[in-house]
């Protein structure tokens, strides 16, 4: 019965806060060469404030981490005294330096051996994530069959669209899929709610929050491939019932 295994991406496959910090050290760099008086106005860590500006001047994009980057740049640049075009310029230029830095990642131990594991095991292996990571900038692309994000969905995890159109896309239903994730909120409630197995990736040992658990949970990816014939097993039992 199960033919898919879904992932999100950041904090499941490898740590992203680091990633953010040293893309943002990038971004910051380039705008020193190339935008002058944008950083004439604003430190690295004025960086959050333009964040937060942007998420109240446009909340209609909370979704989408990609247009708050861009609106976050281009308010910064406007009020550093860029005219409007030039300001929207300079933006989609620094978001490109970014984006190749964002998606320079360190890859959690086992996560590639765990995915070629599923691969060669016959399974559909897709990315739902609410970042902006690309899984073939990051080096996955060739064990991964479709990836989708908030971005492009339009709604972010645990909203029930992303998983409705990955099952549609697909043509699969909700129990022939297995999601894997670490947050218990975004990954696994909003899985649960849609009705696909769940696996709780929880590297660093937390206590379960309220709600319904997750099917199966892992402090090490290398036990992945073993907890998804586990629910494969179980499946195949429910469908003969």
């Amino acid at each position: 019965m199960i033919k898919c295994i879904t992932f999100d991406l950041d904090d499941t496959l490898w740590a992203v806060d680091p990633v953010i910090v040293e893309a943002n050290k990038t971004l910051y760099s380039w705008l020193s060469e190339n935008a002058e008086l944008f950083v004439k106005c604003y430190q690295l860590r004025d960086f959050e404030h333009l964040k937060s500006r942007a998420l109240e001047h446009f909340p209609e994009i909370g979704h989408s981490v990609t247009l708050i980057r861009l609106k976050q740049l281009e308010i910064g640049l406007l009020d550093a005294g860029y005219p409007q075009a030039q300001a929207e310029a300079l933006a989609h230029q620094a978001f490109e330096v970014f984006i190749e830095a964002r998606n320079q990642v360190e890859l959690f131990e086992h996560a590639r051996t765990m995915l070629e594991q599923l691969k060669h095991a016959g399974y559909l292996i897709g990315a739902l994530s609410n970042g902006n990571a690309d899984v073939n900038r990051v080096g996955l692309g060739d064990l991964f069959d479709f990836a989708l994000n908030a971005d492009g969905v339009g709604k972010e995890k645990p909203h029930p669209l992303m998983f409705e159109r990955m099952l549609h896309q697909n043509h699969l239903r909700p129990e022939q899929v297995i999601h894997i994730g670490d947050n218990p909120h975004h990954d696994i409630a909003g899985a649960k709610n849609a009705g696909l197995w769940t696996i709780w990736v929880n590297l660093t040992q937390l206590e379960w929050p309220e709600g319904d658990p997750a099917d199966q949970s892992v402090t090490c990816l290398s036990d992945i491939p073993d907890k998804v014939a586990e629910i494969a097993v179980l499946s195949d039992h429910r469908a003969t019932l």
